[in-house]
């Protein structure tokens, strides 16, 4: 943009200040200092965020602070006297008090060069803007880019998406378009988002636009009571992870599916095989596998692929695909192994390590692995859900609950919630709840994508709480789906650990002829 204001021009696409047409040379840091004034002008700016913003939060002497923003004043003709358009406001800041307007787009923001659109085969890469403040800002006014900064802090923890740093997209301001928003910062998709306070209502929107079409890809919105203001942010964030992590590859994957399969990069090869991986049947785990492979062969040193490929051979161990379950294990472990040497930080490579210490009833293996993949990004529901899991299996039925409480709260249609449901089952059978235990399972094996094992979970659920026919129902739906499966391959699969649990799960399933 090109701010006007009084006899003033400032130029953020050419770094020039104007005075009366005419240009007046200003340092780097005193234009930098103007640009970040002039464009936070609603608002305070402190000492600390100047520092940050124009000296990249090196160490610098107040000497030097107070020597630009001297140098800023005399450049407007100004003084600390005056103080016609920065006005400091002792022990918190400054603030630009002069009226300013936009006198039209440049071509980028200051310090940027504009890199052209975002390469459609690229790491999936998104810019978070400034929200948008509504209503009468109050003491809460600073949400609007606090929001979106700890969001931007949030999802530099998924490793798959290139996240731009504040300092650039937070220049481009919140009405930057989408479309601008992607040719300037070189990225395909923008998340934008409004804070409106009315009274003691405080209301959140969030919007995931496809910077190439300006589509909507995601939106969601949240108001709560102004006093619960931290718990919002909390809130806002879990959602928007878990989010991305669902509709960012279903739109990556509508994408590839428009490029010719020998045209596919590996980014798009891997988001394709994601949307077969979750389908838990032969052809489709073929089907990944083939995009997975073709990913690695596009880029070997792609972390991700790799784990792909181990979660494709822990599903055909799991699922019992074949009667090698000895090496799909060996390769489901391998492909982790050599996903963590590539990208050790990565929470979908270390669960797929932590997944496949469950075909060898390793739980407490298992479940190191599953809580460092949550640590390293604490909003990952199918990693949380994994840990509730493996607890439930090793008998600590309270917390496995309690997890999986949490993984279908951040993620409601996640591709394996069914799983979500039938740890929820699992979690009361831990506890000796079998009513409750035989409600989640039946919910799981009715839930879209539930596999077999989910049916047997739910036959065994209701053999236990005494509803005969329930289970007799879905031991017959088990034979005749997978007539091969017996209890045995269920416990191989899911290795409860051995105790009055399981005694009482193996018995009910061997009632039922399974």
């Amino acid at each position: 943009m090109t701010y006007s204001f009084g006899r003033f021009e400032l130029d953020l696409a050419r770094v020039e200040l104007r005075a009366d047409g005419e240009v007046r040379p200003v340092e780097p840091q005193v234009f930098a200092l103007l640009a970040l004034l002039v464009e936070n002008r609603e608002r305070l700016v402190s000492r600390e965020e100047i520092v940050q913003q124009v000296w990249g939060g090196r160490i610098v002497s107040d000497a030097a602070v107070a020597s630009r923003i001297k140098s800023a004043r005399e450049a407007l003709g100004d003084d600390g006297k005056a103080q016609r358009f920065i006005r400091t406001v002792h022990g918190r800041g400054l603030r630009f008090v002069a009226e300013a307007r936009t006198e039209g787009a440049s071509a980028a923001a200051p310090g940027l060069v504009p890199p052209g659109p975002a390469d459609p085969g690229a790491q999936p890469s998104i810019a978070v803007l400034p929200f948008r403040l509504l209503g009468a800002p109050g003491p809460l006014a600073a949400i609007a880019e606090a929001l979106p900064h700890e969001l931007i802090a949030e999802l530099a923890r998924l490793r798959w998406l290139f996240v731009t740093a504040r300092g650039s997209s937070f220049r481009l301001g919140p009405d930057g378009g989408a479309g601008e928003v992607g040719r300037v910062l070189g990225v395909r998709y923008c998340l934008a988002g409004t804070v409106e306070l009315d009274g003691s209502s405080l209301v959140v929107t969030v919007e995931l636009v496809d910077a190439a079409d300006g589509g909507v890809v995601w939106a969601d919105r949240l108001a709560r009571d102004v006093a619960d203001v931290h718990a919002v942010r909390e809130e806002i964030r879990s959602r928007v992870v878990s989010a991305l992590e669902i509709h960012v590859p279903l739109h990556e994957a509508a994408r590839a599916r428009l490029s010719a399969p020998e045209n596919l990069d590996a980014w798009a090869a891997y988001h394709l095989g994601l949307q077969h991986m979750y389908r838990f049947n032969p052809r489709d785990n073929a089907a990944a596998t083939a995009h997975f492979l073709q990913a690695i062969a596009r880029d070997p040193r792609f972390a991700r692929a790799h784990a792909g490929l181990s979660f494709v051979h822990f599903q055909t161990a799991f699922m019992r695909y074949t009667d090698d379950v000895a090496g799909e294990t060996a390769l489901a472990r391998g492909h982790a192994a050599r996903g963590l040497e590539l990208d050790p930080l990565d929470p979908f490579v270390n669960f797929t390590m932590g997944r496949s210490y469950w075909l060898e009833g390793d739980l407490d293996t298992s479940l190191s692995w599953l809580e460092r993949s949550v640590s390293l990004c604490p909003n990952y529901a199918q990693g949380i859900y994994a840990c509730a899991l493996t607890e439930a299996l090793g008998g600590r039925g309270a917390d496995g609950g309690r997890h999986v409480d949490q993984a279908m709260r951040l993620s409601p249609i996640d591709p394996l919630y069914y799983a979500f449901l039938g740890t929820r089952s699992f979690s009361h059978m831990a506890l000796g709840d079998d009513a409750a235990a035989a409600e989640w399972a039946d919910r799981a094996a009715r839930s879209p994508g539930a596999h077999v094992i989910i049916a047997m979970i739910a036959a065994g659920a209701h053999a236990m709480a005494g509803d005969a026919a329930r289970a007799a129902t879905w031991a017959a739906h088990v034979h005749a789906t997978a007539p091969a499966l017996t209890r045995e391959d269920f416990f191989r699969s899911l290795p409860m650990r051995p105790g009055p649990v399981r005694t009482r799960v193996d018995a009910a399933l061997a009632r039922l002829g399974l």
